[in-house]
């Protein structure tokens, strides 16, 4: 029979092999290891009914209950299993690491799998291993700069040249702005964004920095953990200064073709904000087809904005780096070697970049 393993052990397991989750749909669709396929043992309703019994009756009712309600999907759970791994091997987790566990991995044992581990305590545990790594001291540097910059572009050059990157608006599936939305897939719950960005840590080298983008606590509807949240407020930020005409070209170039109605939506979201006369001109601008205008408009809001969250930094965490004019490729290569130039000013004497993120 399979053993229960600890946490670290079952997510180093999963790098190679496939893990079910058979928390019921509801459960998985709030938050799941990611990568996780989900065969449910009981759907939501069955769920449910199992636990009220339990309440009424007691344990063995409840489990003579969930016996009658699985007994028909027993050779549906085996196929689907062995869908899910050729080499005929996975992990299985639960909630707690209890019965529903246990129960399936009996079931693909005996159909003849081989069950590498169950998660002892279940998914709760690994949400507490994901929680507890935000608390640890990583070495992060910010990149900064206002709307329209191409910091996620840059981003993802940086990773091309070696660089360590979490790109917090990818796991998040939104741009950060009220614009953040078009064209990206549905945004995760909260619990699942935390469980992406713990996943996107784990495999990092915590003795080299780690390059995030400057944003605000929430992302669209979720919400950065206040833990690493900290940690970035007081991580180095390495600011990039573009001019306001090339970042309104870039967000031309990004929304010309979007839905014009979304973007009147979006344009609406920040209303008040904007001012009654700013957003007039915004709306006539779209109506009009002058996407420039649009971008120039909402620009004098968000740079405010953003200017006014750098201004609650320590100044000397923020190094402003000029880039007019240079493509990503130029940009993430300069700011490479300004974090060099950093961490070699903070090894020869006390300098405000001796952060442990220019590492």
């Amino acid at each position: 029979m399979s053993a229960p393993l600890p946490v670290t052990q079952f997510l180093e397991k999963a790098g190679h092999l496939p893990v079910i989750d058979v928390r019921s749909p509801g459960e998985f669709a709030h938050g799941h290891i990611p990568g996780a396929f989900n065969i449910p043992l009981f759907d939501d309703d069955e769920r449910a009914k199992v636990g009220t019994r339990y309440k009424r009756a007691g344990r063995d009712a409840a489990v003579l209950t969930g016996l009658e309600l699985i007994g028909p999907k027993l050779a549906s759970f085996v196929k689907q299993s062995r869908r899910l791994s050729p080499d005929g091997e996975v992990l299985v987790h639960c909630w707690r690491g209890g019965m529903r566990s246990a129960s399936f991995a009996w079931l693909l044992e005996t159909a003849g799998l081989r069950v590498a581990g169950t998660l002892r305590q279940g998914y709760k545990a690994f949400r507490q291993e994901a929680l507890q790594a935000f608390e640890k001291p990583l070495p992060l540097v910010i990149l900064g700069g206002q709307t329209g910059s191409g910091k996620t572009e840059i981003l993802h050059c940086l990773r091309g040249l070696g660089e360590q990157v979490v790109d917090l608006e990818g796991l998040a599936h939104h741009k950060g702005s009220s614009f953040g939305a078009i064209g990206e897939a549905p945004q995760p719950t909260v619990e699942q964004f935390e469980n992406e960005l713990f996943a996107a840590l784990c495999p990092l080298d915590l003795g080299r920095r780690i390059w995030l983008e400057d944003e605000s606590v929430t992302i669209g509807t979720v919400r950065i953990p206040h833990p690493f949240f900290a940690q970035m407020r007081r991580a180095p930020v390495l600011f990039l200064e573009v001019p306001k005409a090339e970042r309104i070209g870039r967000l031309v170039q990004m929304y010309t073709g979007c839905d014009d109605g979304l973007l009147a939506e979006a344009v609406e979201r920040i209303h008040k904000r904007l001012g009654g006369q700013h957003h007039a001109r915004a709306m006539q601008a779209l109506a009009g087809g002058d996407y420039a205008t649009v971008a120039d408009v909402t620009l004098s809001y968000y740079d405010k904005a953003y200017l006014f969250g750098l201004s609650k930094r320590d100044p000397k965490t923020v190094h402003h780096l000029p880039v007019a004019g240079l493509s990503p490729e130029e940009i993430a290569r300069r700011l490479v070697q300004h974090a060099e130039e950093l961490l070699h000013a903070a090894a020869t004497h006390s300098s405000p970049g001796s952060h442990p993120g220019f590492r």
